[in-house]
């Protein structure tokens, strides 16, 4: 389903990340060699050059590092959803990754549907996945909800 909504991009080195998401697993792709991790997902280390990679399973856990409400939207397919979050989540288990997505409700909820008010930068949340409320019905977008007990 397009819409005009934006469409995950993907090639060789991307695949695996949105196959993963797909089966409801946050994996990011790391160097076999060096053992960093690394976001966007590349072919080649950025360290040591290694060609060997493999995709971690990530427990999902992770801390707003920033947000922003959008409104008014850029592109007219999101005018109906308007005003929503974008937020940007740094993983617990690796704080040099960094992912975007939208903070939910719950995992179906709408992008639309969080009070944007008390949105904290530092505020606990844990990845879902939801195909039937992305902008795509075959690579669910990694969103995210609310943590209310403690993740350390």
């Amino acid at each position: 389903m397009s819409d005009g909504f934006l469409q995950p991009r993907t090639d060789e080195s991307s695949e695996p990340f949105w196959r993963y998401c797909a089966d409801g697993e946050l994996r990011i792709q790391a160097c076999n060699s060096c053992g960093r991790r690394r976001m966007p997902p590349r072919p080649m280390c950025p360290w040591c050059h290694s060609l060997e990679t493999r995709w971690d399973l990530m427990s999902g856990a992770g801390r707003v590092w920033s947000f922003v409400i959008v409104h008014p939207p850029l592109l007219a397919a999101y005018a109906a959803i308007a005003p929503y979050n974008v937020v940007v989540v740094e993983l617990d288990a690796d704080p040099t990754i960094r992912l975007l997505g939208n903070l939910v409700t719950d995992p179906s909820g709408g992008w639309d549907a969080i009070d944007h008010d008390p949105i904290e930068i530092g505020e606990a949340v844990q990845v879902t996945f939801d195909a039937g409320s992305t902008t795509s019905d075959d690579e669910p977008l990694p969103r995210w909800v609310r943590v209310t007990a403690p993740l350390r």
